[in-house]
C-alpha cells in the first residue's frame, strides 16, 4: 500500500479527494490536515509515502510546508495540488522538493497515476504547466523586488513600504522600477498582477 497523508483546507474538496483514493486497491489515506502547522505535524507522526499538498493554506503556503518537510523525509515523495495554473509556482515547488505538481480540475485517474509515479521515483508534472513554465524561464524578480511588490498588492505607498522593509523611499523606488522592467509592465500595479498570474510572489 501507498501510504498518503493529504493536505487541503477545503473540508468538502478533502473528503472528495478521500473517497476518490479510497478507491484505489493501493492507495491508503493515513492522515488528513487543513493546514500547514497540523500537516507537519501528521507528517512527522506517519512518516508517508506520498503527501499530497495543497498550495493555498489558510496559515501558509503549501510550497514552504514542502520546505519544512522534505530534509526531515527524504524517503517520502511531495504532490503539490493547485488550482491556479501558475508557472512560477510549479518552479518553487520542485525547488521546495516537489516531484508531482497537479490542478485539481485534472481527471481524477490522473492523480492516482500520478501518486504511483511519484512512489516509483518519476516526476508527475501538468504537461501544459510544464511547457508553459520553460517558456516564461526562472522567475526573473529577486527577493527585494518580490517584497516590494508583495506590499504593493496590498495597497502601501512607497513611504510605508520602506519603513516596513527598512530602506529609504528612493531604494524602493528604484525595486519597484526593476521589477516594472522585469516583468515588462507598464507600472508598479501592473507589474504586481503580471508576478501574481504567473506565481511569482508567493
Amino acid at each position: 500500500m501507498i501510504r498518503i497523508v493529504l493536505v487541503e483546507d477545503q473540508a468538502m474538496v478533502r473528503g472528495a479527494l478521500v473517497a476518490l483514493l479510497s478507491l484505489e486497491h493501493d492507495l491508503e489515506v493515513v492522515g488528513e490536515a487543513a493546514d500547514s502547522a497540523s500537516a507537519i505535524a501528521i507528517a512527522r507522526a506517519t512518516t508517508p509515502d506520498v503527501v499530497l499538498v495543497d498550495i493555498e493554506l489558510p496559515d501558509a503556503n503549501g510550497i514552504e510546508t514542502v520546505k519544512v518537510l522534505a530534509p526531515e523525509l527524504p524517503a517520502t515523495r511531495f504532490i503539490m495540488l493547485t488550482t491556479f495554473g501558475r508557472p512560477g509556482y510549479l518552479q518553487a515547488a520542485i525547488e521546495a522538493g516537489a516531484t508531482g505538481f497537479l490542478l485539481k480540475d485534472a481527471p481524477s485517474e490522473q492523480l492516482a497515476q500520478s501518486i504511483r509515479r511519484v512512489h516509483a521515483g518519476v516526476r508527475a508534472i501538468d504537461p501544459n504547466l510544464a511547457v508553459a513554465a520553460l517558456t516564461l524561464g526562472p522567475n526573473p524578480l529577486t527577493p527585494r523586488q518580490r517584497d516590494v511588490l508583495r506590499l504593493t498588492r496590498i495597497g502601501h505607498s512607497v513611504q510605508v513600504i520602506a519603513s516596513e522593509l527598512s530602506l529609504s523611499e528612493g531604494t524602493v523606488r528604484n525595486y519597484l522600477s526593476e521589477a516594472i522592467a522585469a516583468t515588462s509592465a507598464a507600472n508598479r500595479h501592473d507589474a504586481v498582477r503580471v508576478a501574481e498570474s504567473r506565481g511569482w510572489l508567493d
